[in-house]
């Protein structure tokens, strides 16, 4: 009985809370400008109705369009007047807000169109479509600026706001957001954002509770086994299980200059010090927001270098072993955790031999285009999907499933995950050795 007095207690509580709040003179009432800003479509400006492909952060979205609009079928959009916090190789206070933000409105939308600011699509320094994103939250609705809402919702600050076809309208909403003291306007710390300092770990024990760190600043050594230019793989032996683990660090972004770069070097052992983040394109979760400030060389946030001359362990696996095999990982209450041998080897690099291509899917659009996934049968019949980067020969010319259609190759590659199946990505013709 006397928990049911407190309980209606706290209701009335919520109750009376909420009636003076909502009767407060005083709270500011936001006004909807995006509701008072009208998609035309018999207006000069270029337009295409578009669906998502990649979901980036909060200003930046990949959708598929027709070619006669961008040659790789994907129209990279920046969206126009906005600048959000970013979320991808460093992590702002509220970028994470922004990103899910934007994602949110455009998943559940029926229907989504981009628009340029003027009659001709126009592109930024890096390739990228200067863009209005439009879309439609349910059939028969009006189309809402996205661009405008991110700003009224106090997820942005203004970049050249007032300068386009709806300046007036951004300024006005970018100025009820910073009254309003909206999210990056607030002087309040992100709520969803870590401010502690890293976790030190292991790989091994950052790979099997990956979720518990996600968002987490962490920090933890291995050896680079391989570096594309913007992405690093990372593993480290753990001796309790014979086995290697390992994860994927973004650093295409990231504040580390060129001396960072450099110790992210192949074949260095590294201390790496970033934030766990789940990356929406991959499906898989990464390490972003590396530091290295030269000035401060003890700096504990610091990405270090430990020693050279390491090289990456390419284990040879068995296709039945990549498959079916399982790990054993040793539990506090003595009794053993058991993991598919795949999981526990994601983003470590390991080779297999043996096996004969049946068919080749190529990409034809977008940044792959011309990448391959090579679908392989093992000697005992054990499917093995081998996905390629873009791959040339000396001359420059496009490898293509000519090369590998019906051999037989022996691969070194990293474990990934895609579409809910576990593979070997290859990322140079070198890793690739046609047997017979």
């Amino acid at each position: 009985m006397k928990n049911c007095k407190i309980l209606a207690l706290i209701l009335v509580l919520v109750v009376l809370t909420s009636c003076i709040v909502a009767c407060d003179p005083t709270a500011p009432q936001l006004t909807d400008y995006v509701s008072q800003v009208k998609l035309d479509m018999s207006s000069e400006t270029a337009k295409q109705e578009v669906t998502v492909r990649n979901y980036i952060d909060g200003d930046t979205t990949h959708f598929d369009v027709p070619r006669t609009i961008s040659e790789t079928g994907v129209l990279k959009a920046r969206y126009l007047a906005i600048n959000t916090p970013e979320s991808t190789g460093v992590i702002e206070p509220y970028g994470k807000a922004a990103s899910n933000f934007t994602k949110e409105k455009l998943k559940s939308a029926v229907s989504i169109i981009v628009e340029s600011d003027k009659s001709t699509w126009e592109k930024d320094s890096n390739g990228r479509f200067l863009v209005w994103i439009w879309y439609q939250p349910s059939e028969g609705a009006e189309y809402r600026n996205l661009n405008l809402e991110i700003l009224q919702e106090g997820l942005a600050v203004g970049s050249n706001a007032g300068d386009n076809r709806y300046g007036q309208y951004c300024l006005d909403a970018l100025a009820q957001a910073q009254e309003a003291k909206l999210y990056v306007f607030s002087g309040v710390e992100d709520p969803d954002m870590y401010y502690g300092s890293a976790i030190e770990l292991t790989l091994k024990e950052l790979r099997l509770n990956i979720e518990e760190y996600s968002g987490k600043k962490v920090a933890f050594e291995g050896v680079v086994s391989m570096n594309d230019g913007g992405s690093i793989w990372i593993e480290e032996y753990d001796a309790e299980t014979n086995a290697y683990f390992g994860i994927t660090v973004f650093y295409g972004t990231s504040n580390i200059g060129s001396t960072g770069r450099k110790i992210l070097t192949m074949g260095n052992r590294v201390r790496i010090v970033g934030n766990v983040q789940f990356w929406e394109t991959g499906g898989t979760y990464q390490i972003s927001n590396l530091k290295y400030i030269i000035r401060e060389p003890d700096n504990p946030d610091n990405i270090q270098l430990i020693s050279e001359g390491h090289s990456a362990a390419y284990t040879l696996v068995t296709a039945q072993q990549f498959k079916q095999g399982v790990l054993s990982i040793e539990q506090p209450d003595g009794e053993d955790a058991k993991i598919a041998f795949a999981e526990a080897a994601l983003d470590t690099s390991i080779s297999m031999n043996g096996l004969t291509v049946e068919s080749v899917y190529t990409t034809q659009d977008g940044d792959s285009e011309g990448a391959m996934t090579l679908t392989c049968n093992a000697e005992d019949g054990t499917v093995i999907v081998v996905r390629t980067a873009v791959f040339r020969n000396e001359d420059g010319s496009l490898m293509t499933e000519s090369d590998y259609l019906n051999k037989t190759i022996n691969v070194k590659g990293f474990v990934s995950y895609f579409n809910n199946e576990y593979q070997i990505d290859v990322l140079a013709p070198e890793f690739v050795t046609i047997v017979s």
